[in-house]
């Protein structure tokens, strides 16, 4: 169901139609998108510099919860003064990343390196929350602290590995390296590259040729 769904995103939604009432895959919002080089290229450009500043953010966050830097400086202090940057980073992230989505959503959707920074994008949304509901609950005791508790520096040291992950997986995820064209094995498997082909098989018939 969701891969047709973005099938349709991908080839049909906003393209134009032939004489024969097929759609002209390459005229779609999708394919414009990708094609259009400066449009494209601003939106990339603005994601690694958002996530840059969302992630370098985080990572001070982290470094001082670690105790090892702003060890002088209160928790509360080094967090409340980044949270900002934090949320602007985030927010513009999201939208330019949800952007470069669109313009190829099939195939990012059954890309087993995708899907894996997603699980790292839930792992982090889940220590985050675990974070400030229970280790952030007595923060008072040690927000002065140049080393906070061992559960503080646990969810900092969490933090950091899955941001990393998070990364590593989006950048390797533009390429084609793990692409279901010559995916095999467990690869195809995890990515469900038989429903990708199912999908694709079902929807040719629609296209112009």
């Amino acid at each position: 169901m969701l891969s047709n769904f973005l099938a349709y995103l991908q080839f049909k939604l906003g393209a134009a139609f032939d004489s024969t009432g097929h759609a002209i895959s390459d005229s779609s919002w999708s394919a414009q998108l990708q094609g259009s080089e400066r449009l494209w290229m601003l939106l990339e450009g603005t994601h690694v510099l958002t996530l840059m500043l969302f992630a370098g953010s985080i990572l001070f966050v982290d470094l001082r919860l670690l105790g090892a830097v702003f060890r002088t400086t209160p928790v509360s202090k080094v967090t409340d003064t980044l949270l900002p940057y934090t949320i602007g980073g985030f927010i513009v992230m999201l939208l330019t990343g949800s952007a470069l989505f669109f313009a190829n959503p099939l195939d990012y959707y059954h890309n087993i390196v995708f899907r894996l920074k997603f699980v790292f994008l839930i792992a982090a949304a889940i220590n985050i929350f675990y974070f400030h509901y229970c280790v952030q609950a007595n923060r008072a005791a040690w927000d002065d602290q140049p080393r906070p508790p061992a559960s503080a520096r646990r969810a900092a040291a969490f933090s950091l590995a899955l941001w990393i992950g998070v990364i590593v997986a989006g950048r390797f995820a533009a390429y084609d390296w793990f692409s279901c064209d010559g995916a095999q094995g467990f690869v195809a498997a995890a990515a469900q590259c038989s429903e990708r082909a199912v999908t694709l098989a079902a929807i040719e018939p629609e296209l112009a040729q």
